[in-house]
Order: structure tokens, then sequence, then C-alpha cells
């Protein structure tokens, strides 16, 4: 049935907007800083905080650095943190052995950032390229990017990240019965609470530039990654995707890139009732920051609204580069 409304001027619409107080009495939507997952990029050394150039305003930390912005997520209320590794390129194989490597960068951070500040989730990247000297999510075997044998790498991933201490998986690699198979691996080692959020809409976007930079893998990258990452013009596609997961085992679904599949995310909500989640990529990211950096529009506010509208599409919170800033203007 469609919305009942009394005719002007009975009805005064703008009644309901005459003050802030009344707007917030019946506001939809509203964003709070549970909503908010922080990812942030780790490398080796120690006292460092590296800028990146492409994403102004976040750096590359140092596993002591990395604590120390986790103690501060943790203060600010933040739930969850998302570790992504700026893995050294002599440490990259065709074999990606160091992704399962107990002591790698991501593991040790693991392991720090659930001592410095124990009551924040850590939530883990599955997928083979930060390891990969190739830059692919997967084994890459006479130039083509192979499921199978990758799946049987992202469990061995998976249990060492598992074993570290992580709470959350995060399978970005979009390999077909992944899912499936990485929760069956932590069923039998005895991982049974560790929750899979599955990057199960997972577009082949060119909003993530700035993000591979960050991690280093632009220039390692041969080729694309549109034989296993989405075509950007499907949506049926994506419940399929969605779908799938959700039977194979996972708890909490993401669609990614954000705002520009907004429309996804509402879909996927309006269809399953599964925990639904987007990552506003660094390409959403790098462009507020920089129209806001030259002036063009008002950074702060418009990093709220955009926050806002994943919640609006449905969202049950949102990987985002903003974390810190939105949750100290949360808390003002």
């Amino acid at each position: 049935m469609p919305p009942i409304q009394a005719p002007f001027p009975h009805a005064r619409p703008r009644r309901l907007r005459a003050s802030s107080a009344i707007r917030a009495m019946v506001r939809e939507n509203t964003l709070t800083v549970d909503d908010l997952i922080w990812p942030v990029f780790v490398r080796a050394g120690e006292g460092i905080e590296e800028p990146i150039p492409s994403m102004p305003g976040v750096a590359r930390h140092s596993i002591d650095k990395l604590s120390d912005a986790a103690r501060e997520a943790e203060a600010l209320g933040i739930p969850a943190i998302c570790i992504f590794p700026y893995t050294d390129p002599k440490l990259k194989t065709a074999d990606c052995a160091e992704a399962w490597n107990p002591d790698n960068l991501c593991n040790r951070a693991i392991r720090a950032i659930k001592h410095a500040a124990p009551n924040i989730a850590v939530m883990t990247d599955v997928a083979l390229d930060p390891y990969n000297i190739n830059g692919h999510d997967g084994f890459v075997i006479d130039g083509e990017i192979r499921n199978d044998e990758t799946v049987d790498a992202l469990i061995k991933m998976t249990l060492a990240q598992a074993d570290s201490g992580a709470d959350i998986i995060g399978p970005s690699d979009m390999m077909d019965g992944r899912i499936g198979a990485i929760r069956g691996a932590l069923e039998n080692a005895g991982h049974q609470n560790v929750t899979i959020m599955s990057y199960s809409a997972k577009y082949a976007s060119a909003y993530y530039g700035p993000f591979r930079d960050a991690v280093g893998a632009s220039g390692a990258l041969k080729g694309d990654k549109k034989t296993y990452q989405m075509d950007p013009g499907n949506s049926n596609e994506a419940l399929r995707m969605i779908e799938r997961d959700i039977i194979e085992g996972a708890d909490m679904v993401m669609v990614k890139p954000g705002l520009a599949y907004l429309d996804i995310c509402h879909r996927v909500k309006t269809e399953f009732e599964v925990p639904t989640f987007a990552y506003q990529v660094s390409g959403e990211y790098a462009m507020i920051q920089a129209a806001a950096q030259n002036g063009w529009i008002e950074g702060e506010t418009v990093m709220m609204e955009s926050l806002l509208a994943f919640k609006r599409a449905g969202c049950d919170g949102v990987l985002t580069y903003f974390a810190p800033q939105a949750a100290r203007t949360l808390t003002q």
C-alpha cells in the first residue's frame, strides 16, 4: 500500500524538518560508531607511519604503531579493524608461500592487536595478491588464474590467521567454492567460532587503484582480474554469488565497491535479510579527500553523508578509511 498523506495544507511535510530535535526524532536511518570497520595497512619495521600519497590521511603502520592505532580505535568504540599487509617484494613468489607463514607480517599484526586492544575484533584479508609475484588473488599457471589450486592455498592461509587469533576471516579472492572449503577447514581445526565475512559480490572495478598502491600490488599486477571478479554491468549475478556463499557457510556478506553499487547492497539486504556490509574502497575515499583538500566540497559533511548512504541502502556496516574521523565526529 502506498504511503497515506493528507492533502495540503493539512499536511505540511516541512513541519517535520523545522528543528534539529524534530529531524532527529523522525530520522529513518542513523549512523553509529558500531557500524564502522577500519581497514588498516601494516608494514615491516618499527616506529613507522608511512603516508600513502594516493590516500591522503592514510598511512602504512609498523606493528608497534598499528598497536597504538588499535588502542585509539578501541577508545573510540570502533568494533573491528581489518588488516592488509604491505609485503616486502622479496617475499612475493609464484607459490605465495608467505601467505600461510605463521610469522608473516599479517599474523604478527593480529597477535599484536589482540594484545594491545583485546576488545577489538580483528578481521583479515584472505587472498594471495599481497604475496603473489604476479599480483593476482590466485595462482597463475600458464597465464591462467587457477581456481582449485588457489582454494587449497586459501585454506592454509585462513588456518594460519585463525591460529593467530583472527576473529573474522574475509575471503576477497572470488574463487569458486572457497567459502565452503574454508568453513569446513575451520570446523575441522576447532575454529568453530571464527566468523566469515565473504567478499561475495566483488566487482572488477577501477576504484581499487589507491589500495593497490597501499599494498604494493600496482606494479606487480600482470593483466587484469576480470576472469574472477564480477562484471560491473551485472546485478542478478551478485545475488547468485551471495546465495552461494550463504549456503556454503558465510556468516556475513559484503558488496565491494560501495557507493557505486548501493543498488546491489539494497537488493542483497532485501532479498536475503543477512548481515550485509559494503566496502567504501580506496578510490571512493581518495575522491572525497582530494575534493575536500581542494576546497571543492565540505569534507566532513560529505564523509558523513556518504557513510549514511550505506545505512539507507540497507547495510549493517561499512568498511571505511574514514572510521576514526567518523567515530570522532559521531562521539562529539
